[in-house]
């Protein structure tokens, strides 16, 4: 069931034995590096070592923060030894090189927002959310950038979503910031109900053709350039509502953290969880990655600074 959209509901994981540690929670770049270094048996100083027989100087501290999310290679010098790394690691060219986000900003900076370009990177061509949004697709949330993004989705016996729960952190890139649009599909629109709990819900679009919600959720007062909002909403789908396989969230811009919760009825467990990411809602999964499920029958994951794209999670049910 794909989901959100906001920069709006699409603007995600520990490791199997349950203990989190800091790669565990870095985006897909430094997940898929330090996984393909252990399945090769390698250590990072024999990394480094093939890496400077090839001519290639990268300290030991660096690999360790590009494993740990801590940093990633963005400098020229530093992608040549991406590229020199994808043939150690025995990788298809490209690889790793796909996986690395955006440049982090230095200093003290205000993040752009994501414009028309961006917004058709994640979602494609006359997708649902586009259709949705008509010509204010546009300008969707250009006020703002998303720091951090929480979601708890809830799956009943039945297998079926019955709600999701969403708090969103923004800040304003601009002054007049005044309300947050989110936009979920695949849904049953007639019969979805949002409650706004941290602001306030303003219009809210049914569109029962594209299966879609639309909704503003407003501040409550024009935002000054950098001021932060917080704003939070449960949506509950309708009384027979599809099969849930998956729920994901597309992503504009780099939020600093992005956590998705997922509570399984005890009743109805899946057999596997995978989180995963895509650069694009129609595109295949880049990465994939087991994820346990914990003792109160839930799944989560994780995730620092994650690039743009689309993050979700996925689960098997028994036959």
């Amino acid at each position: 069931m794909r989901r959100p959209d906001p920069v709006g509901p699409t603007e995600g994981v520990p490791a199997a034995a349950g203990r989190e540690t800091a790669a565990d929670t870095a985006g897909p770049f430094a997940a898929v590096f330090r996984d393909c270094v252990q399945q090769r048996g390698l250590s990072l100083d024999r990394v480094r070592e093939r890496l400077a027989a090839q001519g290639i100087n990268v300290s030991l501290a660096t690999l360790s923060y590009w494993q740990r999310g801590r940093s990633q290679p963005e400098q020229a010098r530093s992608l040549r030894a991406v590229d020199a790394l994808e043939t150690i690691l025995d990788l298809p060219a490209g690889t790793l090189r796909s996986l690395i986000g955006p440049s982090r900003p230095r200093g003290r900076t205000t993040s752009e927002a994501p414009g028309l370009d961006a917004s058709r990177q994640v979602y494609g061509e006359r997708s649902h959310v586009e259709r949705a949004l008509g010509a204010e697709f546009a300008q969707f949330n250009n006020d703002f950038v998303s720091l951090s993004i929480h979601e708890t989705v809830r799956i009943d016996a039945r297998r079926r979503c019955r709600a999701v729960a969403v708090k969103q952190v923004i800040r304003a890139t601009r002054d007049g910031a005044r309300h947050i649009t989110v936009v979920h599909d695949e849904i049953a629109a007639q019969t979805a109900t949002l409650t706004a709990h941290y602001g306030r819900l303003g219009p809210v679009r049914r569109l029962p053709d594209l299966r879609t919600v639309v909704a503003e959720i407003h501040f409550g007062r024009p935002l000054a350039r950098d001021e932060s909002a917080l704003i939070a909403y449960t949506l509950r789908y309708g009384p027979e509502p599809a099969e849930c396989p998956h729920y994901e969230r597309r992503v504009r811009t780099s939020p600093h953290e992005y956590l998705l919760h997922i509570c399984f009825h005890p009743d109805a467990l899946p057999t596997s969880c995978h989180r995963y990411f895509k650069e694009q809602i129609d595109t295949p999964a880049r990465y994939e990655r087991r994820v346990a499920l914990d003792v109160s029958h839930t799944s989560h994951m994780l995730l620092h600074k994650c690039p743009p794209g689309v993050h979700g999670m996925s689960w098997k049910w028994p036959r």
